[in-house]
């Protein structure tokens, strides 16, 4: 007889098998933690044992010419870190206007830092009481802004500046780029896209994908600020002070640290520890991070050891974004260097109980600190002052270079870099053992080291679909955590399997009438897994603010200070998985394993493929064209930049790789270029010419469904 359900009960029946449907793995073990900012916490146990090697080698520095040797070591890892600068050419100062006040006159100008490079400023003169400018040569400071849209015409930098100036100091505050009149990216209105930080970190994530720190473009600003300075007739040469905050602090500390002409220096509010920063908000944007700098023993600490024992004043405040425990670490070590030189007093503190901001007390530290190191005495008391109007200190007449000048920017500055490092790459590809020597060019590019094997797999459950099953497993990461993951496979797959790489994670992998299901449908058995930075992986970082698109390139920055990029770790967590997979073989039955992955992940599968050698095909849905798309593109998508090492234009591209795979089958289904566009297949072919094993379907709809069919 036939049976007659009721609505209720096929509804509860359809609650159930949903009920069952929970894709998720980590959930089940709670003691594991939270393993949604595995990424960050793994590349952070690296960077501790790097700092933990460069204490070691600090404590047992004791001598003069133990700290000496220790700083010129310093000194040339930061050269090395930061780049060779071009040579000096002519700065080409234009002063545009000039404004009076009571006690001072401001010149408002530009000059250029390389050709066609404009840096605005404005120089703040002590004037005698007819408004002209004190004869003499007087003391200057470099003033460097911090992340303030405006630049130094923010309220609260005018208030320093115009305190020294009337303290009889010559000052010149600058524009950072990206900041005040130095936007790069315009909205339709006239304003910037982004805040100053992301003014820095997009292009400066292009920067270090093309091989230089960009740190090495604000630097240079300063120096040649400093060279201005000079040879203004009214500037003692021998008494050159240097300051900012946040960001501001960030520039101070490196130019005083790479121009000997600097004699005192008083940062503020950013010197802490790598340690407490990398513990708390974590790497900040793209100009504070030095390329492999933990990697190298280099330390923030080191920009003021560095110094020693020439005068240095560390400005703080105990509720900062940085650490005041990491400042004063940085202090008492900084403190042995200048010890060791017989002058501990010439490296001073100063904090004040307040946040990320300038105090009463912190400022009139710091008059006092140029006074005396400066040889400029006088009274230290902050004064109140009369501000400028943002418009009153426009240098351009439009109130930005771009609209004004045009010039340089740091996209295309990097442009000029980039076709440099193509000329090598171009000399490289020509040499018979290029692709030969590929897979240790990469190695060592990206940070990639084998990983231990293991047998560490967790098996966590079972649910059923019609004709296969979903098993979830635990695999031991090359790290402290797990990496979860879901093993589809029908009763009949004959040794066929595929790994499938999802960059919106295992979940939407395994969906029902997804990649994964149509696979498991015709027969192959399927590993679906979320590698380090998505599904399970993902989410839970909670510092930094280079947070583009939603995209978190903060932790891009912590894989470039320690040498130790996210594609490495998900390459190295591939070789595990694969491990897994040919466990799954029984009786030691042969497995066939395809790989497939899409869009970010197609590039940490061809990586994986070079390495291991132990994949018989891979098929790429929305892979990425090339890395040189990523640094060609203004308006690149920053997501891309999660698979790509620093420093490889000019080493290699993805098509080298693909290249090298031969005779490996490759399938690639509408490849992008970084701006998420299909590109031509004219532009492929430029691209992929010399690659025979290759098979490229454009404008395909239904891409799994083809992918299915090319496997058959």
């Amino acid at each position: 007889m036939k049976k007659i359900y009721s609505l209720a009960v096929i509804l509860c029946a359809a609650l159930a098998v949903d009920a069952q449907e929970d894709l998720s793995v980590n959930s089940y073990w709670p003691f594991n933690g939270d393993m949604s900012n595995a990424l960050y916490s793994h590349i952070c146990d690296r960077a501790f044992a790097q700092l933990k090697e460069r204490k070691s080698l600090v404590d047992g520095l004791k001598s003069r010419g133990d700290w000496i040797a220790r700083q010129a070591e310093a000194k040339r890892i930061m050269e090395e870190m930061v780049g060779k600068f071009p040579e000096k050419t002519p700065l080409n100062p234009v002063i545009t206007g000039r404004l009076k006040r009571d006690g001072f006159i401001v010149e408002k100008l530009y000059f250029e830092s390389m050709p066609g490079y404009y840096v605005t400023a404005a120089l703040f003169l002590p004037a005698d009481r007819t408004g002209k400018t004190r004869r003499g040569k007087h003391p200057a400071i470099v003033y460097c802004c911090g992340h303030s849209r405006d630049g130094f015409r923010s309220p609260g930098y005018q208030r320093v500046v115009m305190n020294l100036v009337k303290k009889g100091f010559i000052v010149l505050a600058f524009d950072p780029i990206g900041q005040g009149e130095r936007i790069q990216y315009f909205d339709p209105d006239g304003n910037s896209i982004f805040g100053p930080t992301h003014e820095h970190s997009y292009p400066g994530t292009q920067s270090f994908i093309s091989g230089r720190s960009p740190a090495h473009y604000f630097i240079w600003d300063g120096i040649r600020a400093v060279d201005y300075l000079v040879g203004r007739p009214e500037v003692d040469a021998t008494r050159i002070g240097i300051t900012g905050r946040s960001g501001g602090g960030t520039q101070s500390a490196y130019i005083a640290a790479m121009d000997d002409r600097i004699l005192a220096s008083a940062p503020e509010c950013y010197i802490t520890s790598y340690d407490m920063l990398l513990r708390s908000r974590g790497p900040q944007d793209a100009e504070q991070i030095l390329k492999h700098s933990l990697k190298n023993g280099f330390d923030l600490s080191d920009l003021i050891e560095i110094r020693a024992p020439k005068p240095t004043l560390l400005i703080a405040t105990t509720n900062d974004i940085f650490s005041i425990q990491g400042t004063r670490d940085v202090f008492g070590e900084a403190r042995r260097a200048y010890a060791a030189h017989g002058l501990p007093e010439n490296v001073m503190m100063v904090e004040d109980d307040a946040g990320h901001s300038s105090t009463k007390k912190n400022r009139e530290a710091m008059y006092a600190f140029f006074q005396k190191f400066l040889n400029h005495p006088g009274e230290p008391t902050d004064e109140d002052v009369e501000l400028f109007a943002e418009q009153e200190l426009w240098v351009t007449p439009t109130g930005q270079l771009q609209t004004s000048l045009k010039g340089e920017t740091l996209f295309t500055l990097n442009q000029k870099f980039t076709d440099e490092a193509l000329e090598q790459q171009t000399e490289k590809r020509n040499n018979p053992d290029f692709h030969k020597d590929l897979v240790r060019t990469a190695k060592q590019l990206t940070g990639y080291s084998e990983p231990e094997p293991s047998s560490d797999y967790i098996f966590s459950g079972r649910l059923w679909r019609d004709g296969y099953s979903i098993e979830k497993y635990l695999i031991k990461g090359p790290g402290n955590y797990y990496i979860p993951l879901l093993h589809l496979s029908p009763e009949n797959h004959g040794g066929k399997t595929v790994l499938l790489l999802d960059d919106k994670g295992k979940a939407s992998a395994a969906e029902r009438g997804g990649l994964a299901e149509k696979l498991a449908q015709n027969g192959y058995q399927v590993i679906a897994p979320d590698l380090n930075g998505f599904g399970e992986l993902s989410g839970g970082y909670r510092g930094g603010d280079a947070v583009i698109r939603g995209v978190i390139l903060n932790i891009w920055y912590a894989g470039i200070l320690t040498h130790k990029s996210p594609l490495a770790v998900r390459t190295e967590e591939i070789k595990l998985i694969v491990d897994f997979i040919k466990q799954l073989g029984k009786d030691g039955a042969e497995i066939s394993l395809t790989g497939i992955a899409s869009g970010t992940l197609t590039a940490d599968l061809l990586h994986a493929a070079m390495f291991s050698g132990r994949f018989d095909r891979i098929a790429l849905l929305n892979p990425l064209i090339s890395y040189l798309s990523i640094v060609r593109e203004k308006n690149y998508h920053p997501k891309f930049a999660m698979s790509a090492p620093p420093g490889v234009i000019g080493k290699y591209d993805l098509s080298d790789i693909t290249a090298a795979l031969s005779p490996m089958k490759i399938f690639m289904l509408n490849p992008v270029n970084s701006m998420e566009q299909t590109v031509s297949s004219d532009e492929f072919e430029r691209m992929y010419a010399d690659t025979q094993n290759l098979t490229v379907l454009f404008d395909e709809e239904n891409m799994g469904l083809k992918l299915v069919q090319l496997l058959k």
